[in-house]
């Protein structure tokens, strides 16, 4: 279970990063009322999956989570530039995700 909402956090993380590139600097109300709200949901989730994580593997899954999906948010959204150098750093942001998985015993 930690996992599942060790993923779901890291999802939040991709909902708040997109939220506050909308606020404008947080000058617009409503995306960062979101990105304050998302922000809070996804701290809330790391803190419950490390209950039983370890720091290291938690913090790590949550913070590539959010990485790769404001990667792909960034391109598919927002028209960010995609191109093979791009690809190849998310590529091993997965792997690094992949075999901190493997890594852990919980």
């Amino acid at each position: 279970m930690a996992w599942i909402i060790l993923i779901a956090a890291g999802l939040f993380e991709v909902v708040w990063a997109f939220s506050m590139k909308q606020s404008d600097g947080f000058s617009r109300l409503w995306p960062s009322l979101v990105t304050v709200g998302a922000m809070a949901v996804s701290l809330a989730g790391l803190a419950w999956a490390m209950r039983t994580l370890p720091l290291g593997t938690a913090y790590t899954v949550w913070t590539g989570v959010g990485a790769i999906g404001a990667f792909v948010v960034g391109i598919a959204v927002l028209g960010e530039e995609l191109s093979a150098m791009r690809v190849l750093a998310a590529a091993l942001i997965v792997g690094g995700l992949v075999l901190m998985k493997l890594s852990s015993t919980a």
